[in-house]
């Protein structure tokens, strides 16, 4: 996780997710439209995530 990644995802969270797929972005974009906070915190779980 990036800082650039950790100020997107506080400014517009669809686009600090975008590398991880189509479904991930989705879903964090429907979070951030019913509410900023909620996007927010979905963004920066899916960003913290290891890649296995």
């Amino acid at each position: 996780m990036s800082c650039l990644q950790v100020i997107l995802a506080i400014i517009f969270p669809p686009l600090a997710v975008i590398d991880r797929g189509c479904g991930s972005v989705t879903i964090v974009l429907l979070l951030t439209l019913i509410g900023w906070v909620p996007g927010v915190l979905a963004a920066l779980i899916i960003l913290n995530k290891d890649d296995d």
